[in-house]
Order: structure tokens, then sequence, then C-alpha cells
């Protein structure tokens, strides 16, 4: 003798698949979502190291750079104090020039036309 209507054995197996069959598939969504943070958080991680590696590689760089850059000019020390050398030596003015060979022409050392062809040349006339 059977138990029950064969019927309703059918649709207790059929829910119990269809519980089980969701309870699968909730638990699979759970396990995806778990792997998936997991290899975002392994991708994150690697692009972290990347970054991290190439921040190196420019400092590294640029210390070779500054390892075989010159040194840095070196500032000589000011100047000492010195006083300004007198004006008045340094070139004779026109007028004083001027006085000087008109007493050489006066004395007769030099002759008329001398002082004449040097006070052109000094005057630039």
């Amino acid at each position: 003798m059977m138990r029950g209507r064969p019927g309703r054995r059918l649709a207790r197996v059929a829910v119990g698949s269809a519980v089980a069959g969701a309870t699968m598939g909730t638990v699979h969504h759970h396990q995806q979502k778990r792997w998936n943070s997991k290899d975002q958080e392994a991708y994150q991680e690697s692009a972290t190291q990347q970054q991290l590696a190439a921040q190196q590689a420019q400092i590294e760089q640029l210390q070779q750079q500054q390892q075989y850059a010159p040194p840095p000019p070196q500032y000589a020390p000011p100047p000492q104090y010195a006083p300004p050398a007198p004006a008045a030596a340094a070139a004779p003015s026109y007028v004083d020039e001027l006085q000087r060979l008109a007493k050489l022409r006066d004395q007769g050392i030099i002759s008329d036309e001398d002082f004449e062809a040097k006070k052109r040349q000094l005057l630039g006339i």
C-alpha cells in the first residue's frame, strides 16, 4: 500500500528541488560576489604596486642624474673695498693740454705751426 497520494509526493519533491535550487543559486551568487571582490582587491593591489615601482624608478633616475650632474657653482667672495682712482689723473682736459702747449710755444720749444696742428688735433677740427 502506498501512503498518501502520488501527486502530493511529486509536489513535495518539486518544491524541495525548487528550494534547493534557490538556495544553491543564492550561495553561488554570494560566492561570485566574494570572488569578484577579491579580484578587485588583487587588481587594486597590483595597480598600487605598479605605481610604487614606477615612482621608485623615477627616484632612482633622478638620483643618477644628480650624481653625474656638475657641482653647483661656487660664488666668489665679494671684492674688497678699494678707494676710487682719482679721475683728474686719468686724462688731462683739453684746456690743460692747450695751456701746456701754449707754455711750450711761448718758451720757444715748439713752433706756432706745431701748436696750431696740435690744437686742431685736440679739438677735432
